[in-house]
C-alpha cells in the first residue's frame, strides 16, 4: 500500500474515474528538455473556423475525460507491449490564444508546435476544428521540412472560397506554402464534393475504403507516402456518424472505427512525425461515443509511435 503523510493525496493514474486531469492520466508538464519524454499531447480548443455546428473547442477536454476509460488496459489490444514500457509521454495542456482572435490562435499554435518538434518530441494534438491543423503543419514543418499528408476525412478540405479562416481550406493552402507535398499525400474516407479533374492528392473514397481490404488501403498509403516525414491528420467525421455523431459536419457512409484503427496499425512503421484528431464536438455526442473514438485514435497513434522504438 502507498504510504503518504497526512494531508497528501496519492494519485493513481490507472483509475477510470479519479483525477481525470490529463489525457490518459499522463503527467501535466511543459518540460520539453526532459530527454526521457518522447511524445507530447497538446490541446487546441478552437472552433472559429467552423462552417457547420460549433462546439469543437470543447473537444480536447472531452477526449481527455473519455481517455479515462482507456487507462485500465495496461497493454492495449492488439499490440504486444505496454505503452509505458516503451514511450514516456506528457500532457502539455492547451494552447491559449486571445479570445475570438484567429490570428492569435495561428501564431500560438504554430509557435508551440515548432517548440515541440524542435525539442525532438512527437506531437499529438487534440482539436478543435480542422483549421487548427494549418498552424500545426507550419510549426512541425519548421523542423522536419516539407511533409507528406495522410488525411482521414469525409471532406478534402481543399476548398478555395476566399475565406481567411475556414476549416475547409487548409490543404489547399498548405501546398501553396510549400509545407505539404501533394504528390506524396493521400486522403481516405472522402465522400463529399471536390474538383476531381485537377485534385493534387491521391484519394481513397469512402466506398473504396469500405469495400476493399484493409491491406489494400494500407498498401496504397505506403506506396504514396514513401519514407519521408509525414503528418497524420484525422478528422473524426471520417468515421460514419454511427461511430462518431458528435461532430459539426457529419456525413453518412463513413468508415467504422474498427476499420480506421486497422488501417492505422498497418502504417505504424511509416515516418509519421506528428498526429492530430480534430472536429470532436461533444455537445452533439451521445454517451461519449465520439470523444472515446477520438481518444482511442490518439492512443492508437501513441502505440504506433512506440512500436518504432
Amino acid at each position: 500500500m502507498m504510504q503518504h503523510t497526512a494531508g497528501s493525496v496519492p494519485l493513481d493514474n490507472d483509475s477510470m474515474y479519479a483525477h481525470i486531469f490529463s489525457f490518459l492520466g499522463l503527467p501535466l508538464s511543459r518540460d520539453l528538455q526532459d530527454p526521457s519524454v518522447g511524445a507530447v499531447v497538446m490541446g487546441v480548443p478552437y472552433d472559429l473556423g467552423t462552417s457547420g455546428r460549433p462546439g469543437a473547442r470543447s473537444g480536447p477536454a472531452a477526449m481527455r475525460q473519455a481517455s479515462a476509460n482507456l487507462r485500465w488496459e495496461e497493454m492495449r489490444w492488439p499490440w504486444g507491449f505496454a505503452l509505458r514500457e516503451r514511450l514516456k509521454a506528457i500532457d502539455f495542456g492547451d494552447v491559449v490564444y486571445a479570445n475570438g482572435d484567429s490570428d492569435s490562435m495561428l501564431q500560438e499554435v504554430e509557435q508551440h508546435a515548432a517548440m515541440v518538434a524542435a525539442a525532438g518530441k512527437t506531437l499529438i494534438s487534440l482539436g478543435g476544428d480542422h483549421f487548427a491543423t494549418l498552424p500545426l503543419l507550419r510549426g512541425v514543418a519548421q523542423h522536419h521540412g516539407q511533409l507528406a499528408l495522410i488525411h482521414f476525412d469525409a471532406h478534402t478540405d481543399t476548398y478555395d472560397e476566399g475565406e481567411k479562416y475556414n476549416h475547409g481550406c487548409m490543404f489547399y493552402r498548405a501546398p501553396q506554402e510549400g509545407i505539404v507535398d501533394p504528390s506524396r499525400s493521400i486522403q481516405l474516407g472522402i465522400r463529399t464534393e471536390y474538383e476531381r479533374s485537377d485534385h493534387q492528392y491521391a484519394v481513397i473514397d469512402a466506398h473504396q475504403a469500405n469495400e476493399q481490404s484493409v491491406a489494400d488501403s494500407v498498401a496504397a498509403i505506403r506506396q504514396r507516402v514513401g519514407d519521408g516525414p509525414a503528418y497524420l491528420t484525422f478528422d473524426i467525421d471520417c468515421l460514419d456518424p454511427a461511430y462518431a455523431p458528435g461532430t459539426g459536419t457529419p456525413v453518412v457512409g463513413g468508415l467504422s472505427s474498427s476499420r480506421a484503427l486497422q488501417i492505422l496499425q498497418g502504417i505504424a512503421d511509416l515516418n509519421i512525425v506528428a498526429f492530430d484528431v480534430m472536429e470532436v464536438s461533444p455537445a452533439y455526442d451521445h454517451a461519449q461515443i465520439t470523444s472515446l473514438a477520438g481518444a482511442t485514435l490518439a492512443l492508437q497513434f501513441l502505440y504506433m509511435r512506440a512500436s518504432r522504438l
